[in-house]
């Protein structure tokens, strides 16, 4: 039996405790609700925790443009009504707003997907894990859907100065355009992304068309999916695609966007996928046992979001959880039943029928034939990493570490029914 993998877990609690404001659906909050489960659950006892390092403006450069970064490093709330113009420019406003600690939070998440690629560059873990990242749609020199900085690209980038090839995979229900936009034009990354497209629906990209350009043609893959989609509908095409790319692109190392939008009842999402569902492609993806980058990403109902952010991390840790969810700071959210399950049944109908799926199905894998084998990549000197993280020895006792976060209550992060403030917002992560 092959030893177990060895799990990196990258949080810090300031990423959590921004505000985007109150009518706002994304909450940061989230991912504090997220730690403390996993806290409660004791799965910290199973894996090593880093709190991740404030990735430097030269570090998100290598992506992003400099003015960019620039003017991400410089804007606040109370400086905004001087850069009116640079705000158009940036796509900052109503979606992506300026608020408190904006830079820091990036810095934050961003930090947390370079070192874990890093240290899965360097053979330190085998997985690696950071919630805080899988922001998507943000572009090369602006923000989009809630992201500023693309903190997957940057991550995918690294992980290039060791492999000759990285998959992408993208669980979201939002298309992942950043992440297929900044990589179209090369072999070197293959981008697969299963999600909701048609009716107008944020981003608005992700035609099963959409292949690639140049280099590129055919490794970007478009899953675009219908309405209501469940499980056995999600995961059956999930599995048959990705088995098929991983044996014909034959990656070095594996990016999963674990975006929890895609579970039934998201504030935003109309998917009807169940924790289970979502977590089986966890499962299937893990079973690759290549080099494992796990992030977050979408998901607006923020009770379901740490409940199954929770679950992904057991999976991942080959540990089975009880349904009851054990009392922790956040216990209240998880009200009334307390329990990881999250009620699937009668939510909406699937319009995705049998012959649509085999339709995407058949295209997705005629594209596939087309590569026919994985692309040889002349491999030079590998470039030197521009920050490894030192092992603090104090940081790797999770029993004593992130269990002080400040927790951010506010009245409006409480929300159900005539109460909810935040649902009329249509676009997302």
């Amino acid at each position: 039996m092959p030893p177990k993998e060895r799990v990196a877990y990258f949080y810090d609690g300031d990423v959590g405790s921004v505000y985007f404001g109150p009518n706002h659906p994304m909450k940061p909050h989230r991912l504090c609700m997220t730690h403390h489960l996993v806290l409660s659950y004791e799965l910290h006892k199973k894996m090593e925790i880093y709190r991740p390092h404030k990735a430097y403006p030269v570090e998100l450069a290598q992506f992003h443009s400099a003015d960019y970064v620039e003017f991400l490093h410089r804007i606040t709330p109370d400086t905004q009504h001087l850069f009116t113009k640079e705000l158009v420019k940036y796509n900052m406003g109503e979606d992506c707003p300026v608020f408190e600690n904006l830079f820091e939070f990036c810095q934050i998440y961003a930090g947390g997907t370079i070192d874990a690629a890093h240290r899965l560059n360097n053979q330190i873990c085998d997985i690696a894990i950071n919630w805080s990242g899988g922001l998507h749609h943000a572009k090369k020199c602006e923000a989009s859907g809630f992201c500023y900085i693309n903190d997957l690209v940057l991550g995918i980038l690294e992980l290039l100065k060791h492999h000759a090839r990285v998959l992408y995979v993208d669980i979201d229900v939002h298309h992942g355009d950043g992440v297929e936009e900044a990589f179209y034009f090369t072999d070197r990354v293959m981008t697969v992304s299963f999600h909701k497209y048609g009716d107008m629906f944020f981003p608005g990209t992700g035609d099963v068309k959409e292949v690639g350009e140049r280099e590129g043609k055919y490794y970007a893959i478009n899953v675009p999916l219908k309405d209501g989609i469940d499980d056995a509908s999600f995961t059956r095409l999930f599995k048959t695609i990705i088995s098929k790319v991983v044996e014909i692109y034959q990656p070095g190392a594996i990016v999963l966007q674990c975006g929890a939008d895609s579970l039934a009842g998201d504030r935003l999402g109309c998917f009807n996928l169940s924790i289970d569902g979502h977590s089986q492609c966890v499962r299937f993806v893990k079973k690759f046992n290549l080099p494992l980058l796990v992030t977050g990403g979408g998901g607006y109902t923020k009770e379901n979001v740490a409940r199954c952010w929770s679950v992904e991390t057991a999976v991942l840790l080959d540990t089975e959880l009880p349904n009851e969810i054990p009392d922790n700071d956040y216990i209240k959210y998880f009200a009334p039943d307390y329990s990881l399950k999250i009620n699937t049944a009668g939510n909406m109908e699937n319009m995705n029928s049998k012959t649509y799926l085999s339709a995407m199905k058949v295209q997705v894998l005629e594209n596939l034939r087309a590569i026919q084998h994985a692309p040889s990549v002349q491999m030079h000197e590998v470039p030197p990493d521009f920050y490894i993280p030192d092992i603090d020895e104090d940081e790797l006792n999770p029993d004593e570490q992130h269990t002080e976060d400040r927790q951010i209550q506010r009245d409006d992060e409480y929300y159900d029914g005539d109460n909810d403030i935040d649902h009329d917002m249509e676009e997302a992560v």
